[in-house]
């Protein structure tokens, strides 16, 4: 009985501290190539349902150097792609030109922006149970 105990125990620790390391993803998402330090870099994580509508998640953050990074953190296992935004004047979106282009540099995961916006087919990356580093560029 002991040992039927102690097994019940240690399937249930090992099952549990695989599902706190699967909560526990993090992808760092950083662009290197920012024109300029004016104004912030918004990163937003998606996953195909939600893609280009409501983000999973959102961060911003300051521009060093021509460098930003943010870290999407407790990231589950899944697919998911991350689009980003130079905010030149931060307000909290992307301003068009009166002829409709963009006039803020933007980015997505896996760096295959052609013309036109992002598609998640493009711009899909898998997590799985390690962190991951994304690079970006405008």
């Amino acid at each position: 009985m002991k040992l039927v105990v102690a097994i019940l125990i240690s399937t249930a620790f090992f099952i549990s501290s695989k599902i706190n390391a699967q909560e526990k993803i993090s992808i760092t998402a950083s662009v290197d190539n920012v024109s300029s330090s004016k104004g912030i870099v918004g990163f937003s994580l998606y996953n195909k349902k939600t893609f280009m509508a409501i983000p999973l998640q959102s961060k911003h953050s300051k521009i060093i150097d021509g460098k930003s990074k943010v870290v999407f953190e407790n990231v589950a296992a899944g697919e998911y792609a991350i689009i980003c935004l130079h905010d030149m004047n931060e307000n909290g979106k992307m301003d068009f030109s009166p002829q409709g282009r963009p006039e803020e540099d933007y980015g997505a995961s896996n760096n295959t922006l052609g013309f036109g916006f992002p598609q998640y087919d493009d711009a899909k990356f898998a997590v799985t149970d390690k962190n991951l580093k994304i690079n970006i560029r405008f």
